[in-house]
């Protein structure tokens, strides 16, 4: 073992680390003096109560995760070196997989890197981090990333309210170059465009790539209707696929202007309308004047952003379903959504189900997926596989 404070697991606990899940919980480690001492994200080593080594991680006494492990090897550096390895295989399995660099190019976990994230824009990166543990390691990750990618441009969009639990400030700045308004980004032929400092997340959604393309497959010929389409990642496949006429719903005006110019960029603005609206008034309006579309893509913010959410977050998506099977044409096809990943697949499908049936509905599931695989999940941690997205073809 190194000079690194060592931490144990406490007797009969962390039967998920002992299997080989590289998460441990504040009641699962032994809070020693020593460690309820060390600052936040410092980084530690991890023992069984046996002495049996478990890896190299960080540690945070605020955080109901408290370690996070990056590797098995108890002395293991976590260094500029230690990163440029982990970038260079997962730069490796890009590229295997797509033939432009435009993906997520760190998953966290699935990486080997928890508490971060990055999404590749050409000559852009958008660099999330999460924990105190990746804070803390800034300098050597981001000396890593550039060695490794080059990149003309870094943003790190440290504002997620996950920093919150982490006891961290929230701020959004660029590592390297200039902060740029927005960005494009090329994804199954089409053009679209990213506000990397002030849209959600890192500016877009690589995860739902491939979900995209499913059904944009099933769009020509067809009226489509993308609700919560951000900035018009389904809709804008849609109509590039021959849909007849596509309408597009939207809180967000930020967003709808970059949809708006990505559906002119691609030369479908014509086909294409964009809405400004909440998607379950507007919802509840077109079903009133009975309108109805082939095609229905539902994919909503999260609802379950926490355990405690559980409940209202399951309510929320049943309602959704009802609400889109409703305006959903005989013979159409329904695409739900769920990006929470506190909503287990079994009770999402559950939910999606009920709604659906509380229209009077037959439906049958043909498709279940999740992300794309540029979002590896770690096998010991389902909680990574976080992206639900079920199509169901309505009579």
């Amino acid at each position: 073992m190194t000079s690194r404070p060592l931490l144990r697991l406490k007797p009969r606990e962390g039967r998920r680390a002992r299997a080989g899940a590289p998460w441990m919980f504040s009641n699962e480690i032994e809070m020693s003096n020593v460690a309820k001492a060390l600052p936040a994200g410092s980084l530690v080593s991890v023992a069984g109560d046996d002495g049996r080594p478990y890896g190299t991680g960080y540690f945070n006494l605020k955080s109901l995760i408290s370690v996070r492990l990056f590797d098995g090897a108890a002395d293991e550096e976590i260094d500029a070196e230690f990163f440029a390895r982990r970038f260079a295989r997962a730069l490796a399995l890009r590229e295997a997989l797509y033939t432009e660099p435009y993906y997520r190019l760190v998953h966290a976990e699935g990486d080997g890197l928890p508490g971060l994230s990055v999404d590749r824009f050409g000559g852009t990166c958008v660099v999330q981090v999460t924990t105190a543990g990746m804070e803390a390691l800034l300098e050597p990750m981001l000396e890593a990333l550039d060695a490794t990618i080059a990149p003309e441009q870094i943003v790190l969009r440290a504002d997620t309210p996950a920093r919150t639990l982490e006891g961290l400030p929230s701020y959004v700045r660029a590592a390297k170059g200039e902060m740029p308004t927005r960005i494009a980004v090329l994804e199954n032929g089409a053009r679209y465009f990213a506000d990397p400092a002030g849209g959600q997340k890192t500016g877009w959604y690589y995860d739902q790539r491939d979900n995209r393309a499913f059904m944009a497959a099933l769009a020509k010929d067809k009226s489509v209707l993308d609700a919560c389409c951000y900035t018009g990642g389904f809709a804008i496949a849609a109509a590039r696929a021959g849909a007849g006429e596509v309408s597009a719903l939207d809180s967000s005006a930020p967003a709808l202007a970059l949809a708006e110019d990505a559906a002119a960029a691609n030369g479908v603005e014509r086909a294409c309308n964009f809405i400004k609206a909440d998607v379950f008034e507007e919802l509840e309006r077109l079903a009133g004047s009975s309108e109805k579309f082939d095609i229905v893509v539902a994919d909503p913010p999260p609802f379950v952003k926490a355990r405690k959410d559980l409940e209202p977050g399951a309510k929320a998506y049943r309602k959704l379903a009802r609400l889109a099977a409703g305006v959903t044409a005989p013979r159409g096809f329904l695409c739900l959504c769920s990006c929470s990943h506190n909503m287990p697949i079994e009770r999402f499908a559950n939910e999606c189900a009920i709604g659906i049936i509380r229209t009077g509905r037959r439906a049958t599931l043909i498709r279940q997926a999740g992300a794309g695989p540029d979002h590896p999940v770690h096998p010991m941690l389902p909680e990574t596989a976080y992206l639900k997205t079920l199509v169901f073809a309505l009579d």
